[in-house]
């Protein structure tokens, strides 16, 4: 048996993952580098993804496929869709690098987060393209497991009982995720994600129960790593206690994973019909009401962006209670649009907590008068979160959040349709709230500095992303091929 290799595209994956070695080794050779590794972390992430925009490009083969066997079978395949999200995962893994450059901690530390960091962004690239169940499964905790250990690494009480609510919840997750894996095997009687297994084992009534319940297994251990309720109870609990650059890590690039792990199950058991795929549209409508809810009566920032990402993880998985021929492509645009909002309102909260002190920072109160202090960051923290809302002027929100409604009222699922309307405005009022607080009573901090000088430059880079796709909307959505 003999693989074809395709060094080039596998250059995603490969280049964090060689990465995070070659940290290691810099850092026994000299140690006490410090920051210089979260440097060379984001440029190494940097280069990764310029290695993925190639596929990205219209006129590329879609899907590229490499690690072939004999009988064409293919275990590593990406399309416009992977490569989209190869590219999210990819850049906001150097985000969070960078929002993690300036802050101090002890040099030991540094490097092993910036490898945790590198390891995990690795593992979110490959689950992405990943088409047998061993690597999938593989891949998909090689983008969990660092994370635990990220925001056990503040060494603080609320990091410590973050990470174990974290690490309880991966355990749970993993074994449902594998029992799916083993049943879908018995189902289909392949290890591999083929749709010409899952018609054979579909056109059998008791092979077809047996993949009914193993999608059921797989969905819901994959409900754990998107916080879609109600295995969501991880999510407040980890933000809370983790850094606040790792908070972004976990709110988009884990979340990247998770998505792309479970699109590369969904594009193979449409075949089943809309009552398999009725169990996402239930996860879909609790999350956006219970996190809106929730984060209604939040008074703490970091606890807040949690329920967001309850809320914007029903509408990540909205179109894939569908089996709309537009259901993957949409899932993917909404959790791109996403990313960059949250990843946006994420660079704000870091820049404040390392001018003004975590403790002022992570109060939604605090950001009183923000305008009047910081207009730069004020304006661009609101262009994130009207984004989230999908309100013009920040028209790619708007754009993100039609497309993810779309197959839904296609597809005559009204019901759904009316929930997800409702939430839409129930959201409104929800960033309204914090919205509200930058234009209101103003609050200074004891001791404020000046931003860093890293920090500002993700600001401004930030901001021009949310106009710049707002006044273009197609320069982000034709990342998956809409």
């Amino acid at each position: 048996m003999k693989l074809t290799y395709d060094w080039w595209l596998l250059a995603p994956v490969l280049i964090p993952a060689v990465g995070a070695i070659l940290l290691l080794v810099i850092d026994a050779i000299v140690p006490r580098l410090g920051r210089v590794h979260w440097a060379i972390a984001a440029a190494l992430l940097l280069i990764g993804a310029a290695t993925a925009v190639p596929g990205a490009l219209p006129s590329a083969d879609n899907p590229r496929r490499t690690l072939c066997l004999p009988q064409n079978t293919c275990l590593y395949a990406v399309d416009h869709v992977g490569v989209g999200l190869q590219l999210t995962a990819l850049v906001s893994g150097a985000v969070v690098a960078l929002l993690a450059l300036p802050i101090r901690v002890p040099a030991e530390r540094a490097a092993v987060q910036a490898t945790l960091v590198l390891t995990a962004t690795a593992g979110a690239t490959g689950v992405v393209a990943a088409r047998d169940l061993g690597s999938w499964l593989v891949m998909l905790e090689l983008a969990t497991l660092p994370a635990i250990a990220l925001v056990a690494l503040r060494a603080r009480r609320a990091a410590v009982d973050g990470s174990l609510a974290l690490l309880t919840t991966s355990l749970v997750s993993f074994a449902i995720t594998v029992m799916g894996a083993a049943l879908w095997f018995a189902a289909t009687g392949s290890a591999l994600f083929s749709g010409n297994a899952v018609l054979d084992a579909s056109a059998d009534p008791d092979s077809r129960r047996i993949l009914v319940l193993a999608v059921v297994f797989i969905v819901a251990g994959l409900a754990f790593k998107l916080s879609l309720v109600p295995f969501h109870a991880w999510t407040p609990e980890a933000f809370g206690g983790a850094s606040v650059p790792i908070g972004a890590f976990l709110a988009v690039t884990s979340k990247v994973a998770a998505l792309a792990a479970l699109l590369v199950i969904f594009r193979g058991v449409t075949v089943l019909g809309t009552s398999a795929l009725a169990a996402i549209g239930v996860l879909s409508a609790l999350s956006m009401t219970l996190g809106n809810l929730m984060a209604l009566r939040e008074k703490s920032t970091l606890r807040f962006l949690a329920w967001s990402t309850v809320s914007q993880a029903g509408w990540v998985v909205l179109p894939l209670a569908t089996v709309s021929s537009r259901a993957v492509r949409s899932a993917a645009a909404y959790l791109i649009v996403y990313a960059v909002a949250t990843l946006v309102a994420f660079i704000v909260v870091t820049a404040l907590a390392h001018a003004d002190g975590r403790e002022h920072a992570r109060r939604l109160a605090s950001y009183g008068g923000l305008l009047q202090r910081r207009p730069l960051l004020a304006v661009t923290l609101a262009l994130a979160l009207l984004t989230l809302m999908g309100l013009p002027p920040a028209v790619i929100g708007l754009v993100a959040k039609v497309a993810a409604i779309g197959p839904v009222a296609g597809s005559r699922l009204w019901v759904l349709a009316i929930i997800a309307a409702i939430n839409a405005m129930l959201g409104v009022a929800v960033y309204l709230r914090w919205l509200r607080i930058l234009f209101g009573k103003r609050k200074d901090p004891d001791n404020p500095e000046a931003l860093h000088p890293v920090h500002n430059a993700l600001v401004i880079v930030g901001a021009l992303a949310l106009v710049l796709t707002s006044i273009a909307p197609h320069s982000l959505l034709q990342l998956v091929g809409r």
